[in-house]
């Protein structure tokens, strides 16, 4: 059960939201050291926090990296993905002229597409069966 201090509210509302997020780079090309995953990250708390989003956790390997996030209602998933991916491309390929070198026809970093899952909460089968268990006026 979520801790009562991890519950955020809003002006309307009352909500625990975490995704688990997955950003690959383009062709999977392995491209990531030790050096960029740490710049990685720092980039990627800065955008979190200029959209009001908590970073969690944050790992990755040679072609991929892994954000776990606690967002607000009112922050549109894609529009977050979109400015983590965005930014974090300048800013990787300004501060790594390296890797430009791997982008030379589209000069992207990363691939078109990403991971997003819910996290959190009772499972599914639970949920189902508390609704189910609901009673319902005659």
């Amino acid at each position: 059960m979520a801790e009562y201090s991890d519950i955020r509210t809003g002006r309307h509302c009352v909500f625990l939201l975490h995704a688990h997020l997955v950003f690959v780079t383009r062709l999977r090309h392995r491209v990531f050291t030790d050096p960029h995953l740490a710049r990685m990250e720092e980039i990627m708390r800065d955008v979190c926090a200029d959209s009001e989003t908590e970073p969690v956790e944050f790992n990755g390997e040679n072609n991929h990296v892994h954000l776990l996030v606690n967002f607000p209602s009112k922050v549109a998933l894609s529009k977050l993905v979109n400015s983590l991916k965005g930014v974090a491309s300048r800013r990787m390929r300004q501060g790594f002229p390296e890797l430009a070198a791997h982008y030379y026809r589209a000069n992207e970093l990363w691939s078109g597409s990403y991971f997003a899952g819910s996290i959190g909460g009772a499972p599914l089968s639970i949920v189902r069966q508390y609704i189910e268990q609901q009673n319902r006026p005659v």
